[in-house]
């Protein structure tokens, strides 16, 4: 299918399930998602190989978010999502909500940090420069949450109700740059939240849970907005060629709701995983508390217990 020109598709027939899932793989996402496997399987390969252990449920969380993206844009999902409203914004919110978030479940920087050698003294390899990023001021700032939430936000109302939007589709080139906008601005809101991966960030749980909760009622609020509009909002999805039998309206509508039903998808798989984790790290911190006391012998309790006796002493 031809995505150039103002991003029309005009041979195709009316959407089912089926015929969107048919396989029709842009170069550049293929490629992206070929690679993307390829080196996390080298890391967990070398691991492997070195004796170490890898959690097999990170590597199924990383392979399912690469298949997500694969399946919103190597497959005909990609081209009716260039002339049906409905569509991309399925695309959007995979790519931006849900493929994050099992990427990030993967723990794909843990890995590269535990997989890839040191350069050794005075030498900067692969390693070396990938810590330098993870503690650079500049990715301090794009993932603190003063920075992540607007653009969390500004990347629905600043981009579909502005003529920004209709630029991007009208070029291959631009509708793959606002794709890969979508998947790295989940990637960097959700990352200091999930906290699995480090980070220049890393709040509490509770921090973390407010921060998640910050960012979703304006994707709801967004979704409202197109399903209570009386007249299309986006001039790309405004006239839908006639193979596809569709009103803009009412997909205009569909898309409005699928935008308003996503919000709810992440905050439940986030906040599912952080009380996992929440509960992981109170079981970890209660083992080292009794390794400690069983290392000095319960000397705290003992001191405590003098300290009771010294008081009846004085009482007396």
């Amino acid at each position: 299918m031809d995505h150039s020109g103002h991003g029309m598709t005009m041979d195709l027939p009316p959407f089912t399930l089926g015929r969107g899932l048919s396989w029709s793989a842009d170069p550049f996402f293929l490629i992206a998602c070929l690679l993307g496997l390829a080196l996390y399987g080298w890391g967990v390969v070398r691991l492997t190989r070195r004796g170490d252990k890898w959690p097999v449920g990170r590597t199924v969380a990383f392979v399912t978010g690469v298949l997500s993206v694969g399946l919103m844009m190597c497959t005909k999902l990609n081209d009716y999502g260039m002339v049906m409203f409905s569509v991309h914004m399925v695309q959007h919110m995979m790519i931006s909500m849900v493929s994050p978030i099992l990427l990030l479940l993967g723990a794909p920087i843990t890995l590269a940090l535990r997989a890839l050698p040191t350069a050794g003294r005075g030498r900067k390899g692969p390693r070396e420069l990938l810590l330098m990023l993870l503690h650079s001021r500049y990715m301090r700032i794009i993932t603190h949450f003063a920075f992540t939430i607007p653009l969390f936000i500004a990347s629905l109302y600043a981009l579909y109700f502005t003529p920004l939007f209709d630029f991007l589709m009208g070029s291959q080139v631009g509708h793959i740059a606002m794709m890969v906008h979508f998947l790295a601005v989940g990637v960097v809101f959700f990352w200091p939240i999930m906290g699995v991966d480090p980070g220049p960030h890393r709040p509490g749980y509770l921090m973390r849970i407010l921060e998640l909760f910050a960012g979703m009622p304006f994707h709801a609020f967004f979704g409202i907005a197109l399903m209570m509009a009386s007249s299309p909002m986006v001039e790309t999805f405004k006239n839908p060629p006639a193979s596809l039998g569709i009103d803009a309206l009412s997909d205009q509508n569909a898309a409005g709701g699928i935008a308003w039903a996503f919000s709810e998808v992440p905050s439940v798989l986030v906040l599912l995983a952080l009380l996992f984790q929440w509960y992981a790290s109170e079981e970890r911190q209660a083992r080292r508390t009794d390794r400690a006391a069983d290392r000095d012998g319960d000397k705290e309790l003992e001191a405590y217990n003098a300290y009771l006796a010294s008081l009846n002493t004085r009482g007396g």
